[in-house]
């Protein structure tokens, strides 16, 4: 079984890594595949924003709950792939 390691990182109050300077939070989640889950979510009707660059630690793409907070979608580099 694969080791698993959650955290918390706050981030300056200036911050503009939330794409809106009102949020104050994100909630990141691991995905074993980034494109396949931005496609059921794209599917589903959600707008989903790839990062085209791939990361020392892995994938990103961003999207929004209904209030517009911004909630990130990480694959890590060493995921697995489920087809």
């Amino acid at each position: 079984m694969a080791s698993r390691t959650d955290g918390f990182s706050p981030f300056p109050e200036k911050t503009n890594y939330f794409g809106d300077s009102m949020k104050q939070w994100m909630i990141n989640f691991r995905v074993s595949d980034l494109d396949k889950m931005a496609g059921q979510l794209e599917a589903a009707g959600i707008v989903v924003k790839v990062d085209p660059t791939t990361y020392p630690n892995g994938r990103f793409a961003r999207i929004h709950d209904p209030e517009g907070n911004p909630i990130e979608l990480w694959q890590p580099l060493n995921a697995v792939t489920v087809n």
